[in-house]
């Protein structure tokens, strides 16, 4: 794949997304490809795949809906809660959309809101870049991130970025998705 000629989706994302998501997108982008540098992956993938992570975000909740019935592993956690719901519809969208065949970019799309157990480095960088990129996210976020990927790595990172999302989800009396407690759980058994 080509990921010099990015301009087409830079405009397509611009009109499908509002102005912060775009902006989140192109901080993502720019996260993902020094995350990548830093661990030894592909620069421009990582870039690319953190533009375009969010492409269904603005997409009302009806057709998101639609282009999750395509895909084969939904979680309970995503389908309750609507806020998940651009994630498994971003991976068909770009693969529908722009035709990506790269099961490591539709994977990382795929999972960069949830996660899943057992994640390669590739989609580990693309949901930390999701989450540590400075264009939207506040220092607060930001910096303990920063910090644990320094000292511990990519699952040092992942862990405070899970341990975090609980606290947060317990702090509003929110539900908690089995999966983020599963794989917080698999997080601490391996460090």
């Amino acid at each position: 794949m080509d990921y010099t000629n990015l301009e087409k989706y830079k405009n397509w994302l611009k009109a499908n997304l509002n102005s912060e998501r775009y902006k989140h997108s192109l901080g993502t982008a720019e996260c993902a490809k020094k995350l990548a540098k830093k661990f030894g992956l592909d620069e421009d993938k990582a870039y690319f795949t953190g533009l375009i992570h969010d492409c269904a975000k603005c997409f009302p909740n009806g057709e998101l809906k639609d282009l999750m019935c395509k895909c084969n592993d939904l979680c309970d956690g995503e389908t309750a809660n609507p806020k998940t719901f651009h994630a498994p519809a971003g991976a068909v969208l770009a693969q529908e959309e722009f035709n990506i065949e790269d099961c490591e970019i539709l994977s990382a799309i795929r999972w960069h809101t949830l996660g899943k157990l057992d994640m390669t480095d590739f989609e580990k960088i693309i949901f930390l870049a999701d989450k540590m990129e400075t264009n939207t996210r506040p220092p607060e976020i930001v910096k303990p991130l920063e910090e644990a990927l320094e000292k511990g790595g990519l699952d040092r990172a992942l862990l405070v970025c899970y341990g975090n999302t609980i606290k947060s989800l317990v702090d509003r009396n929110l539900r908690i998705c089995m999966t983020t407690v599963d794989i917080y759980n698999k997080l601490l058994e391996n460090l």
